[in-house]
C-alpha cells in the first residue's frame, strides 16, 4: 500500500494549498490529485519525481511511510520557510519609565521583578550594556521651541557611581534623587552634581554625589514630532553670505 496520497494531502495542509493550487503546480487535473489522495490512483513516475524534487523529499519516504508534520517541516525546498536555518536577531529589551509608573519606579528601581514588569522597547543596540527608557513629562528641557517635549522618549545608559565625576559638563542625564526623577544636563562643581534645565526660567538643582541613587546617560532620543534641524538665524546668515558671494562674482 502506497502512502503517497496521505503524504501529499499533509503537504497541502502544511503549505495551505487547495487541491486546485497544488494540482496546477505539477500540471495535474484537480480530479487526478483527488484520486491520488483518496488512494484510487497512483502517480506516474514522472509526476512522483517532480513532486519529490520540488519539496526535496526522498521518493521512498514519499511512497513507503506516512510522514509526520515534524518530519515534513525538516525538509528543505519550498515546503518550509527555512525558519530553522535563520539565526534570529536579538534586540536589546529596554524597560521604560513612564508617567504611569514613575512614582513606583523611584521606590522599586532596585527590584528586579518590578523592572521586568515595566513596558519595554526592543532596539538594535549593545546587548552587553544596561539601558533604561524615560518618557519626558515636562518642558524643562525645551528652549525657544526646540529641545524635548512631553511624550518624547530618551534612552539612557547606566552610569556607575565611580564614573559620574568623569562625565563632561553638559551631558544629558536622568537621575533618581530624593524620591524623584530629574531629566537635565549634568555639571560637576566642587564635588556636587548640578542639574541644569535648558529652559531659562527653571532654577538649577544641586545635590551631593552620594545622594544620587541612579544615573542614566542619554544615548538615544525618540521624538514624537520631527525636530527642527539647524538654527533659523544661522540659515539666514548663510543665505546672506551666498547672496553676497553671487554679487561679488558678477562684478
Amino acid at each position: 500500500m502506497s502512502f503517497f496520497g496521505k503524504n501529499i494531502k499533509k503537504i497541502r495542509s502544511i503549505k495551505g494549498l487547495s487541491q486546485q493550487a497544488f494540482a496546477e503546480l505539477f500540471d495535474l487535473k484537480r480530479g487526478t490529485l483527488g484520486a491520488y489522495e483518496e488512494g484510487r490512483s497512483e502517480p506516474k513516475i514522472e509526476t512522483l519525481i517532480r513532486i519529490a524534487n520540488y519539496f526535496s523529499i526522498a521518493i521512498d519516504s514519499l511512497l513507503t511511510s506516512e510522514l509526520t508534520v515534524n518530519e515534513l517541516l525538516k525538509f528543505k525546498g519550498d515546503l518550509t520557510t527555512y525558519a530553522e536555518d535563520i539565526k534570529k536577531e536579538r534586540f536589546a529589551s529596554i524597560p521604560c519609565i513612564t508617567e504611569n509608573n514613575v512614582n513606583e519606579y523611584v521606590s522599586l528601581y532596585n527590584n528586579e521583578a518590578f523592572i521586568k514588569e515595566l513596558p519595554d522597547l526592543q532596539l538594535p543596540i549593545n546587548l552587553t550594556k544596561e539601558f533604561r527608557g524615560f518618557t519626558v513629562n515636562n518642558l524643562e528641557m525645551s528652549s525657544h521651541d526646540k529641545g524635548f517635549y512631553p511624550k518624547d522618549i530618551v534612552i539612557g545608559e547606566k552610569v556607575p557611581a565611580s564614573v559620574i565625576k568623569k562625565l563632561n559638563n553638559g551631558t544629558l542625564v536622568f537621575v533618581i534623587v530624593e524620591e524623584k526623577i530629574i531629566f537635565r544636563r549634568l555639571y560637576i562643581t566642587k564635588g556636587k552634581a548640578v542639574l541644569r534645565a535648558d529652559h531659562k526660567s527653571i532654577e538649577d538643582e544641586e545635590y551631593d554625589l552620594s545622594d544620587i541613587q541612579e544615573m542614566w546617560r542619554v544615548r538615544y532620543v525618540f521624538c514624537r514630532r520631527i525636530p527642527e534641524f539647524g538654527d533659523h538665524l544661522e540659515d539666514k546668515l548663510l543665505f546672506i553670505e551666498e547672496e553676497l558671494k553671487k554679487m561679488k562674482d558678477r562684478l
